[in-house]
């Protein structure tokens, strides 16, 4: 019989240690100028590696951590919402359209001809591979420009606008092939053109409404409701109250199908038009430093290591195609119109990909090898691994120079 309490122990027991050496890490590697998330990640892998040897974590165990995860992406994204500017992010929104369009077209294009004609993929595979390399990860460079104290430029506005649009077309994309994929299969083409009108049609009105919400919420709504906030609780409970309403609309967009990563940078907006509500954001730093790491851990975490090695040739080819994919499509439209030391600054910071673009691969998987072949998800596993780990080192080595010009 198994015991659950003692299960239940030994996860708060993993919980625990890895909070104390998150914490040590970030405290070490600020002196020698690493990425913090780059332990965290590693961290996590660890994690994951003891866990196959040993099985410290069980399914609830796994389910904690992911949970864990959750919440830390939504503290990031919350709080890069809330101390970002509006106006700064829409004086870039036209810019960032071109540079998102060329990016996302040339992302996915090269995806599918490399894994088509060069390593062989079934085309259904190839198109999970894609969609998948369309997608940016941006919390895991955003947290680098974060420490740098750089998001308030305007290269950094401008990363947020392009990551922003990347993530949102990566959700729409993921439903679109979701919904043609299995017509795709049975070969029904004359019916792929009607189901993708009329998937993209209900995501554009989820979308618009989800948008104009929040806008409502910003302009009529936010003052009153922190001036209420304020008015009947002592600090720091009103910022606390504020990130229960942020956790709210990011599990709101999660439930109409985005991400909560999405849902909680809108959140962080909502809030941030009022200065007053950012002079109590000094509140919410404890709760953003103890949940932020999980967000990396849960990466290192959910890549495992034993399949690594089963794609070592197709991931080094994928991953090189991932990091060009980002670096040109990216690069150009950016040195075009901004500058040298921004286009790779933007390139190298759209390199990751995490969260999207392994639940893309990894719902292919659930479909069957017809959808993914397990070598395929193997080798798109190495190019989670390798742009988180790497991408941010270059990010960071890159920053101060750009800062000092």
């Amino acid at each position: 019989m198994i015991d659950v309490k003692a299960d239940l122990s030994l996860v708060i027991l993993c919980v625990g240690v890895v909070i104390v050496l998150a914490m040590l890490a970030k405290s070490w590697l600020a002196r020698i100028g690493v990425p913090s998330l780059v332990a965290y990640i590693l961290l996590g892998l660890l994690l994951c590696h003891l866990d196959l040897r040993l099985g410290i974590l069980s399914a609830e165990g796994q389910q904690i951590f992911d949970f864990l995860a959750q919440v830390g992406i939504i503290t990031l994204l919350f709080r890069i919402g809330l101390e970002s500017k509006i106006g700064g992010l829409l004086s870039q929104l036209r810019r960032a359209s071109l540079i998102w369009s060329v990016d996302v077209l040339f992302s996915g294009a090269v995806g599918y001809g490399v894994a088509r004609w060069v390593l062989g993929y079934p085309p259904i595979a190839c198109l999970f591979i894609a969609v998948a390399l369309t997608a940016t990860s941006v919390g895991v460079s955003v947290i680098v420009w974060k420490e740098r104290n750089a998001l308030q430029s305007r290269p950094g506005e401008l990363l947020i606008d392009v990551a922003e649009l990347d993530d949102i077309s990566a959700i729409i994309l993921m439903a679109l092939l979701f919904a043609v994929v299995p017509v795709l299969n049975e070969g029904s083409f004359d019916s792929v053109l009607w189901i993708l009108l009329m998937a993209g049609g209900w995501l554009f009105i989820k979308l618009l409404a989800f948008g104009t919400g929040c806008a409502l919420l910003a302009i009529y709504g936010e003052r009153h409701l922190t001036h209420f906030f304020r008015k009947i609780e002592s600090p720091p409970d009103p910022m606390l109250t504020v990130a229960g309403l942020g956790f709210i609309i990011a599990a709101l967009a999660g439930w109409l199908g985005f991400s909560v990563a999405i849902g909680a940078f809108f959140a962080g907006l909502v809030f941030s038009r009022d200065p007053k509500a950012l002079q109590i954001d000094r509140s919410f730093g404890a709760l953003y430093d103890l949940f932020t790491p999980f967000f990396f851990i849960g990466i290192g975490l959910n890549i495992n290591p034993s399949v690594l090695g089963e794609a070592l040739g197709p991931g080094a080819i994928l991953v090189l195609v991932a990091f060009l994919g980002k670096l040109i499509g990216n690069g150009i439209p950016v040195l075009l119109t901004v500058g040298k030391t921004e286009s790779l600054l933007l390139g190298f910071s759209m390199v990751p990909r995490a969260e999207i673009a392994m639940i893309i691969m990894q719902r292919g998987l659930l479909l069957g090898s017809w959808a993914v072949p397990e070598r395929a998800f193997a080798a798109m596993v190495m190019v989670s691994g390798v742009t988180c780990i790497a991408a941010p080192w270059v990010v960071r080595t890159l920053l101060p120079r750009k800062r000092k010009g």
